[in-house]
This record gives structure tokens, sequence and C-alpha cells, in this order.
């Protein structure tokens, strides 16, 4: 299964969060294609992991599949401590887990609030926090923040919030964790395409492609390459970066 083109991850093993999802899939692929075996981590898309694991295997390459809660901190400290024991070690964590509902913020709850920190911060802080502990050699974790966390959207006060906070988290854990050998990064995608976007959102495709210097969605496998990047030696000395993926949208003015 190993893609020449990526950096070697062989004898490696990375967790991988929310892997059900076609984002998490994306990502997990590219630590396969790189040469790595990867905990495939889901909560509610278990047979969608199930299939993940089985065409990794199928490819020739090593994968688990993980199931845990990740609102729950002790589901998540047991989930990188089985990820760990899986292989014996743990290198990279990718803490891709969350969700990305659409709230106005005059009605909001305050249960929306913390289910969205819960689901896309906590668990990013509980899961990394874990990581530091198994990875007793050194080791990478990313989260994946979005370029919302500089650019909020309406009905996502709550999801930019939650991304801005993880790129800050990434720079202090950097900061901690470093003298220990562990990196922390984000990577901060724009618009991923997903199956059925374009028939959901036409007029956001739409704009987007106008916008966007290089004239495309982003793929799974974009962000993928980042974080494979990220979690190899050649981002050996790169630390509490926040690395935007977006086709350059993020360049387009804002007048």
């Amino acid at each position: 299964m190993a893609d020449p083109s990526l950096p070697d991850l062989t004898g490696t093993v990375t967790l991988v969060t929310g892997a059900g999802g076609t984002l998490g899939q994306g990502i997990a692929l590219r630590f396969a294609a790189a040469g790595g075996a990867v905990a495939v981590h889901h909560n509610r898309s278990r047979e969608r992991a199930e299939a993940l694991v089985e065409r990794i295997e199928a490819a020739g390459g090593r994968a688990v599949g993980l199931a845990a809660d990740l609102t729950d901190d002790r589901a998540c400290h047991r989930l990188v401590e089985d990820a760990a024991a899986w292989s014996g070690r743990l290198d990279a964590l990718v803490n891709n887990a969350g969700i990305q509902p659409v709230a106005d913020l005059a009605t909001m709850t305050a249960d929306a609030w913390r289910t969205m920190l819960d689901t896309n911060l906590t668990s990013a802080f509980s899961c990394t926090q874990a990581a530091a502990r198994v990875m007793r050699d050194g080791g990478s974790v990313t989260h994946i923040a979005s370029i919302e966390a500089a650019r909020p959207a309406f009905g996502h006060v709550h999801y930019a919030a939650a991304k801005a906070a993880l790129v800050m988290h990434a720079r202090g854990a950097a900061l901690e964790y470093g003298p220990l050998g562990i990196r922390v990064n984000t990577v901060s995608p724009g618009l991923v395409d997903r199956p059925g976007l374009a028939d959901d959102w036409p007029d956001g495709v739409d704009r987007w492609h106008r916008a966007a210097p290089l004239r495309r969605l982003g793929d799974p496998a974009d962000v993928g390459n980042a974080c494979v990047f990220l979690a190899s030696p050649l981002a050996s000395w790169i630390t509490g970066h926040d690395l935007t993926v977006d086709g350059g949208v993020s360049a387009h003015p804002s007048w």
C-alpha cells in the first residue's frame, strides 16, 4: 500500500479519532499509504470504521478499530492506552473527531454550546494528555482545526470558537510537551468535499470555487497528506504551528 510520494512511516503507529467519517477516513488512509499502522477510532460509525480497517488490511497495511465516546475523559484515556497497547507504541495522534451543527447564536442553548466544546475541544485535550503519557520516545499530535478559527461564519459561532481554542491549545501543548520530544500542531482545512455536498449546498460550493485560487474543493487526502507530513521526520523542527490547507481561499480579499 506504500505510496512513494509520502514520507516513509513504516514501523509507526498512529491513532486517528473520528475515522468513521469522510475526513477521518481520508486521513487514516494516507497514514496507511505511508506505511504506518493505524488505530481507527469510531463512536457511532462502527460499520464504516470496520470497512476502513478491512480496506487497509486488504491493501497490505495494518489497522485496528477502537470504539470510544470522546465526551468521556476516561474513555479518551482508555482509547489512547488501547491504541498504544495494540502494537506496543504510539507515535502519532490525530485529533480529528468533531461535529459541525448549524445553530443561530441568539437561540443557541447552553447545552448545545457545551456539547460542541466537549466534542471538538475537550476530547482533544483529554486524548493529547493521555498520548503524552505513552509517547515515551516523543511523538506527534495534530489537531484538525479549521479556517473558521480565524474566519467565523453565520450559525457556526460555537464551532469557530472551539476550533480557535484548538489552535491555542496546540500552541500551549507544544510549549509544555516540547521537552518530552512531543510536537503539537494544527491543520486548518477549508471546505473539504464529501458525497452529496454539491447537491446539498450548491451555492456554497459555487462561491468556494470562485473564491479559491486553486478553483477546487479539498479532498480528504489533501488534509491527510498534511497530517502525514507533520507526523514525519520532515517536520521534526515544527511544533506549535497551524498549517492551513484550503486551496488558497484564505488569501482571497475580504473587501
